[in-house]
């Protein structure tokens, strides 16, 4: 039959025929102790190496005295055996380039000998450096064709691991990338810089202000994981979400998320089965996964873990990201990570909670039940806000994308107007400092014990603070939360952006209070009580507790001076600027030609990206979609001429055959503009940000005309013809 060839319909009968899902049994130990069963850890270096060498070695993971080669040596060797033990045959250094995902050159752990025989052989040379080729991944001119020569070296600080893929067992070595001339071509290397700059500042502001106790401050993550899951045989007859991984056609189906049913449901049983598959191989890596859960779009899930130290969160949210989509495919799942692979649902964030821990284990974002006497917390807020004021850019800098900007700015993410919440208990005390108060004001409303109404149930304790959901950085009783970062993109970017930026903030106030207290000859503490009226009155502006969605807030942020950075390429023009070149290399974690390499990277991305997505939609629009519609047209016609023949006129017949023609002839129509659009986006030879410019303002409008046609043709079209899987088959497959 003429149907039988439709993708859509033959990937649907594979659908209706089952699926293939691997059999879980009982496993033979709990995950107590399989935790971290393929991660070469501090603990097992202590049972491994000699205690001088670990004792070293445990000083390096803290940051506090550099590797000496002999260590290096010794580490290597038990590295080695230990993973050979788990069944490797090969090593790799894992790395992040500039590309968003991580790369790895896998190395067999064999050394021939002259009578022809092999040894394993693992060195420290090997362990500590490895020499990719630097021309092939992105530098942003850092790097020329034929200037080939980067390099790896380990980062002691992130244990490594065994990877286990397609019966391979490989270990994975976490390293930096950099540049024959030193420049960092990673996301790692500013990270670990970032985190340095931190800790650095964030201990000379504390001992400035009474705690001498203090050594170092360590930046703690919690990144929750959003994603989609639809079967494996619609995916592939989507080559929209095969090749860009979002859809670029589709109508929106008759139950989307409108009924909010799907938040929280009970798990479907596909989908649990997949989730503690990879929950089993993230537990066995050493990744603290935590919750597991139906987000609010239909298909849409979250997993999310406990928080690590920034640098390691970093590494483990990337071997997330890589589990998930690897363990999709032995349950003939695909898992769609793209900010906003459906049209007409919310897309996927990554909501990225940031704390900071001090050397004595204080969390310096808790304020405790007397947040006014709090001095560490109000100094550490002061600088929070006085960055998100005075160097917000370069937050939105940490989250642009050509996908995130899908999200950003609609009624389903934080809008691109970076501000904070801290709820209205805390908004008192700041405006309470401000107003120059010596202690704090009677609370207006109590806000111990609520009573539901119901003497069985327990009596509960209400926070301080209520949470908002529409805020880029929401106070949520002992840490923020970055909630505009998106699905697909690295934490490294926003955490080297808040790292960064709170340090320079850090530094600008100790300054402050060195001079004060100097001048005045009063103590540290006592300097900085003097000031943080000034500073809360200066950087007010950047709290807002209220609806980021709304209208007003738009209005209000411009009057507060606030950027609204809307799209990536307004974004990314502020990148060389000296306002933020200053942060970055005041607090060395970038230099300057780092800087200007990233925002070209950038900026290609971003290009490539919408290239991408227009090509895709010019040759699936003539050749799926149009074909599809005239298809239509031709059987409407026919439908109609029949009727006329037997029946005169048929006012029904008609109007279905002028709807359908007069959709097909749009399509065209939009198709040529796109191809005009995409011819002089090619064809351009303007530099980077002016081409960025020049897609996004010729490639976005010609293809959602294109789409805004097809969609509109669909929900005409007879359902046996339509070529693609519809919102409706992708939605509710599973």
């Amino acid at each position: 039959m003429e149907n039988s060839t439709s993708p859509r319909l033959n990937a649907l009968s594979l659908v209706s025929q089952g699926h293939r899902c691997p059999e879980i049994s009982a496993p033979q130990k709990s995950m107590f102790e399989t935790f971290g069963q393929d991660v070469f850890s501090l603990r097992l270096m202590r049972e491994r190496l000699p205690k001088e060498v670990y004792e070293r070695i445990k000083n390096i993971t803290l940051g506090s005295q550099p590797l000496d080669p002999h260590d290096a040596d010794v580490v290597a060797s038990s590295m080695k055996d230990w993973a050979i033990d788990r069944g490797a045959t090969h090593y790799t250094h894992w790395f992040q380039p500039m590309t968003g995902i991580t790369a790895e050159k896998h190395d067999a752990f064999l050394t021939p000998l002259s009578d022809g025989q092999v040894i394993s052989k693992f060195s420290g040379k090997l362990l500590i450096k490895g020499e990719p080729d630097a021309s092939s991944f992105p530098s942003g001119g850092l790097r020329s064709t034929f200037e080939a020569r980067g390099y790896t070296a380990w980062d002691p600080t992130s244990p490594a691991f065994v990877l286990r893929q397609a019966g391979t067992v490989t270990l994975c070595v976490p390293t930096v990338f950099y540049s024959y001339t030193g420049e960092s071509l990673d996301r790692k290397t500013p990270l670990l810089r970032s985190i340095a700059a931190l800790s650095r500042e964030a201990t000379r502001l504390l001992r400035l202000i009474g705690c001498p106790e203090v050594t170092s401050v360590s930046p703690q993550v919690g990144a929750e994981q959003e994603y989609f899951l639809i079967d494996r045989r619609l995916y592939q007859a989507r080559p929209d979400l095969v090749m860009s991984g979002r859809t670029l056609f589709g109508a929106k189906a008759a139950k989307g998320q409108q009924m909010e049913d799907h938040y929280f449901a009970a798990i479907p049983q596909r989908v649990l089965a997949y989730m503690n598959d990879v929950e089993t191989r993230l537990f066995d890596l050493g990744v603290p996964v935590h919750t597991r859960h139906n987000e609010v779009a239909p298909c849409q899930y979250e997993v999310a873990p406990i928080y690590e130290p920034a640098n390691i969160a970093t590494d483990h949210n990337m071997l997330i990201m890589g589990v998930l989509n690897r363990t999709a495919e032995d349950h003939d799942l695909a898992c769609l990570l793209h900010e906003k692979p459906f049209n007409c649902v919310n897309g996927s964030g990554k909501h990225n909670n940031w704390s900071l821990i001090d050397s004595t284990g204080r969390n310096l974002l808790d304020p405790g039940s007397n947040p006014w006497e709090n001095l560490p917390f109000l100094v550490v807020l002061a600088s929070i806000l006085r960055a998100i004021h005075l160097h917000s850019p370069i937050w939105r800098i940490g989250i642009v994308g050509a996908g995130n900007d899908h999200r950003l700015g609609a009624n389903e993410a934080p809008p691109a107007i970076i501000s904070a919440y801290v709820g209205r208990e805390l908004e008192q005390v700041v405006d309470g400092i401000i107003a120059g108060a010596t202690s704090p004001a009677k609370a207006k409303g109590k806000l111990g014990q609520m009573d539901l109404g119901v003497s069985a149930l327990p009596s509960l304790t209400k926070d301080s603070a209520d949470r908002n959901r529409t805020s880029p950085m929401a106070f949520t009783g002992n840490k923020f939360e970055f909630r505009a970062l998106g699905g697909s993109q690295s934490v490294a970017t926003i955490n080297i952006a808040i790292n960064t930026t709170v340090a320079k903030t850090m530094a600008d106030i100790s300054t402050e209070i060195e001079k004060l207290s100097a001048k005045e000859k009063k103590s540290g503490a006592e300097a900085a009580r003097q000031l943080l009226p000034k500073y809360f009155k200066e950087h007010r502006v950047a709290l807002f507790n209220g609806d980021n969605y709304s209208a007003d807030w738009v209005a209000e942020a411009q009057r507060r001076g606030l950027p609204n950075l809307k799209d990536s390429v307004q974004t990314l023009a502020l990148y060389g600027t000296p306002e933020v070149l200053s942060v970055f290399e005041s607090q060395k974690v970038l230099s300057k030609p780092e800087v200007l390499a990233r925002q070209h990277i950038l900026l290609e991305d971003y290009i490539g990206r919408l290239l991408i997505e227009s090509d895709l939609t010019l040759d699936l629009g003539r050749t799926v979609i149009l074909p599809a519609g005239l298809k239509w047209q031709e059987r409407l016609a026919g439908a109609a001429a029949q009727a006329r023949e037997l029946a005169g006129e048929n006012e029904a017949e008609m109007a279905a055959y002028q709807d359908v023609r007069a959709l097909t002839k749009g399509l065209r129509l939009a198709l040529k503009e796109l191809a005009e659009a995409l011819k002089a986006v090619n064809a351009s030879e303007a530099k980077p940000l002016q081409k960025a410019g020049l897609a996004r303002d010729r490639l976005l409008p010609a293809t959602n005309k294109v789409r805004a046609q097809a969609d509109e043709l669909e929900t005409l079209v007879d359902a046996q013809l339509w070529p693609l899987p519809t919102y409706a088959d992708l939605f509710w497959s599973i």
